[in-house]
């Protein structure tokens, strides 16, 4: 009777120990937020251990204007994607493989876009309203992202294809229809851009990330905006320190 006691307290414990060890999803609130991600798995430590984090407050008097990097190239064409509610964003995934950008003589191919509320970089101490961010792979999984900041004005005739259709509950599968979305219209007239070595700004916070941010921001109506903050109404990461990072304008 004893020994039998005695298994099922180990048992017992055992499972106590599973419960309390297993990983736990990640948001944007409460003891799964942000401050604790670096708690909720040991794939996301780097989140709270890590020296090159993202986002970043990116500050005109911190910034390097005069270093060649070697430039960028941007190739998007209008592109058929899909939509997926995710759980944490609204995220566009490609169904091509031909949008691509060639950073410092490197090429990564546009895998998707998605979309942060407020804007997750600061210029300056400033938020915008939202940011999208291009999110690229080269042939070894490397990541090049690009930041295009959102701020409110005209109605962004090119978006406004996906906006009546973004997915509300979020799911494990893709909205099955196809939505072409012209591509180069997303990115702002001047091309004028921060580039900085960062990371992933959700778990597992992922470094070694290429970040490359626009100056200035495209617009969006009031109505477009309130109609994905009412999907999420906060879906950022607090800014990162920039430690000894450089930020080279170009």
């Amino acid at each position: 009777m004893k020994k039998r006691i005695f298994q099922l307290l180990v048992l017992l414990s055992l499972l106590v120990f599973i419960v309390y060890t297993k990983p736990r999803d990640w948001s944007y609130e409460e003891s799964a937020g942000p401050e604790n991600w670096g708690k909720l798995a040991a794939s996301n430590a780097v989140c709270a251990q890590g020296s090159e984090q993202s986002p970043i407050n990116i500050v005109s008097s911190q910034v390097i204007g005069d270093k060649k990097i070697g430039g960028k190239q941007i190739t998007y064409m209008p592109t058929k994607f899909t939509l997926h509610n995710n759980g944490h964003t609204i995220q566009a995934n490609a169904i091509t493989e031909k949008n691509r950008i060639v950073v410092e003589g490197k090429e990564y191919k546009l895998a998707q876009f998605h979309f942060h509320t407020p804007s997750e970089h600061q210029l300056n101490g400033q938020y915008y309203d939202l940011e999208i961010h291009f999110v690229h792979k080269d042939e070894s999984g490397n990541l090049a992202v690009l930041g295009v900041m959102i701020q409110e004005g005209r109605e962004n005739e090119t978006l406004e294809v996906i906006w009546n259709s973004l997915p509300k509950e979020a799911s494990k599968k893709d909205v099955s229809e196809k939505y072409l979305i012209d591509l180069p219209a997303l990115l702002p007239q001047n091309q004028m851009s921060f580039h900085y070595d960062g990371s992933l700004t959700t778990p597992p916070c992922t470094e070694e990330v290429r970040w490359i941010v626009f100056e200035q921001p495209i617009e969006m109506s009031k109505e477009q905006i309130k109609a994905f903050q009412q999907i999420y109404t906060n879906n950022h990461r607090p800014i990162q320190p920039l430690n000894e990072r450089e930020i080279i304008k170009e």
